[in-house]
C-alpha cells in the first residue's frame, strides 16, 4: 500500500499572504500589562516560564511609566497579568490609579493567591474596586487540574472560588465578572466553547455550589515551558501541525493583536503577550525596542505585527485569544 506523503508545513506568514497581506493594529482597546515571571505556582503549559524562583518584577518606576502612557491614551481596559500579578509590588497601585482614570481592570488570577500569607485582603480589595477577575481553572475535575498545575491546586482553588462567590463575584446579576479560563490537558485543541461553559457551570454548581459568568476556552501556546515538555515528548513538530491543519481564517480578523498591545515589566512594548515571551518586541526604524515612556497611542496605530509560526496557536478552531474562542 502506498503512503501519501504529509504536505508541507506552510509558514504562517505566507498563510497571512495568501490572505492579503501581512496584520496589522486596527485600534488600542487594551494595554495588557504583564508585570512579571514571580509566581506562586510553575504550571506546566505557562507559556511565561512562571514560578516561585523567578525574579522579574515590574517597578515603581516603571509602572510610573506605564500610568502616564495610560493617561494620555484612549485605552479601554487595563489587563493585569504575570506570573501571579498581585504578588507585584506595584500591583495594588495599578489597579486603584487605572480605575480612577475610569479604565476597566482585569486581573489574571491563579485562584491560589488569594489564599497566600499576605493576600488574605485580596479578595476584598479586587471587590471594592470592581476588578474583573479572569481565573486559571483548566478543567471542573480534580485529577486534570492538578496534572496541570501541582497537587492540591483544585481544592485550593474551589476555596477560592468560594470565596469570591460569597462577595458577589460570578453571582447572576452582579457587577462583579468572574470568568474561568480552560487550557486543555495534553495536546488537544479546545472544544467549542459554549458547550464546555454549560458542562463547567453544571458541574461547578452540583459537586461544589460554585457560579461565574463566563468561559473562556484558550490554545496551549507552543512555547517557553510547554514546548519544551512537547520537545521531551517528541511530540513538538506534530503539535505545531496539528494547529497549521486546524488554521481558520475567519479568525484572523478577531486576533487580540490587532486591538492591543503588550507592555513587559521593563516597559518594552509587544504585539501581545507572547511575542513578549518569545523576545520578538516592537522595534522602532532602527530597530531598537520600543519603550512605552517614548510612544504615543498613534505610534502604534496601523503597525504592522510581527508573526511567527506560534500565531497558529490564536487562529486554530475557533480562534483563541485572552477572551476566549474568536468565531
Amino acid at each position: 500500500m502506498t503512503v501519501s506523503p504529509s504536505p508541507p508545513f506552510i509558514p504562517f506568514a505566507s498563510r497571512l499572504e495568501a490572505l492579503g497581506g501581512p496584520l496589522s493594529r486596527a485600534s488600542l482597546d487594551t494595554l495588557q500589562i504583564n508585570v512579571g515571571r514571580v509566581c506562586n505556582q510553575a504550571c506546566q503549559h505557562c507559556h511565561v516560564d512562571a514560578g516561585p524562583k523567578r525574579t522579574e518584577s515590574l517597578d515603581a518606576s516603571t509602572a510610573e511609566q506605564i500610568l502616564a502612557f495610560l493617561e494620555r491614551s484612549s485605552t479601554k481596559t487595563v489587563d493585569i497579568t504575570g506570573g501571579a500579578p498581585e504578588i507585584n509590588p506595584s500591583f495594588r497601585w495599578l489597579v486603584e490609579r487605572s480605575r480612577a482614570l475610569g479604565r476597566h481592570v482585569m486581573d489574571r488570577c491563579n485562584l491560589t493567591i488569594l489564599l497566600e500569607p499576605g493576600h488574605e485582603d485580596l479578595a476584598d480589595f479586587l471587590a471594592a474596586h470592581q476588578v474583573e477577575i479572569v481565573c486559571s481553572l483548566p478543567c471542573y475535575l480534580e485529577e486534570n487540574v492538578d496534572q496541570q498545575r501541582g497537587n492540591g491546586v483544585f481544592q485550593k482553588s474551589i476555596t477560592a472560588l468560594r470565596r469570591l462567590n460569597a462577595l458577589g463575584y460570578g453571582m447572576p446579576e452582579s457587577a462583579l465578572q468572574l470568568d474561568l479560563v480552560y487550557n486543555p490537558v495534553g495536546t488537544r485543541l479546545p472544544p467549542p466553547q459554549a458547550g464546555l461553559e454549560a458542562d463547567y457551570k453544571r458541574e461547578l454548581a452540583d459537586r461544589y455550589g460554585i457560579q461565574f459568568h463566563r468561559l473562556f476556552t484558550i490554545t496551549n501556546m507552543p512555547i517557553n515551558r510547554y514546548a519544551a515538555d512537547l520537545r521531551r515528548r517528541g511530540e513538538y513538530e506534530s503539535y505545531l501541525t496539528r494547529l497549521s491543519d486546524a488554521f481558520n481564517a475567519e479568525a484572523v480578523p478577531a486576533v487580540m493583536c490587532r486591538s492591543l498591545v503588550s507592555v513587559d515589566y521593563r516597559g518594552f512594548l509587544y504585539d501581545c503577550d507572547f511575542n513578549q515571551m518569545l523576545d520578538l518586541p516592537l522595534v522602532d526604524e532602527s530597530g531598537q525596542p520600543l519603550h512605552i515612556a517614548a510612544v504615543e497611542e498613534s505610534d502604534l496605530i496601523g503597525r504592522r505585527i510581527r508573526v511567527r509560526d506560534h500565531c497558529y496557536g490564536c487562529t486554530a478552531g475557533a480562534g483563541s485569544s485572552c477572551g476566549g474562542s474568536l468565531v
